[in-house]
């Protein structure tokens, strides 16, 4: 797969809820324990059938440029074929944060 046709599923928790989003480019942030998400995918307008919670991400998300998503937010990222529907679920069970040291100080 060439480097600009990478496609990346990135499912993540915010406000009790589970986020799966695609994107095109996901990497570390510049932000300390963050990570930046840009150029998201979305379903063709083209498609006859229109799924409720993708449209409601993408209004969502409409106008955004790049995002930045806590790391110890973060389930799993998948470098994915082709695109699934984005779409929203309740977290189910408990997600616990992964553990992470903050940078040493330099004095």
């Amino acid at each position: 797969m060439a480097k600009e046709n990478r496609l990346y599923r990135i499912l993540f928790v915010n406000q009790d809820q589970v986020y799966e989003l695609y994107a095109k480019h996901v990497y570390q942030s510049d932000l300390w324990g963050f990570l930046e998400v840009e150029e998201f995918v979305f379903g063709s307008r083209s498609d006859l059938l229109v799924d409720p919670g993708e449209e409601k991400l993408k209004n969502q998300f409409a106008g955004v440029k790049r995002s930045y998503i806590p790391a110890h937010a973060v389930i799993r990222i998948d470098q994915v074929e082709k695109e699934g529907i984005a779409k929203i679920s309740e977290a189910k069970g408990s997600i616990s944060a992964f553990p992470m040291m903050p940078p040493k100080r330099k004095d």
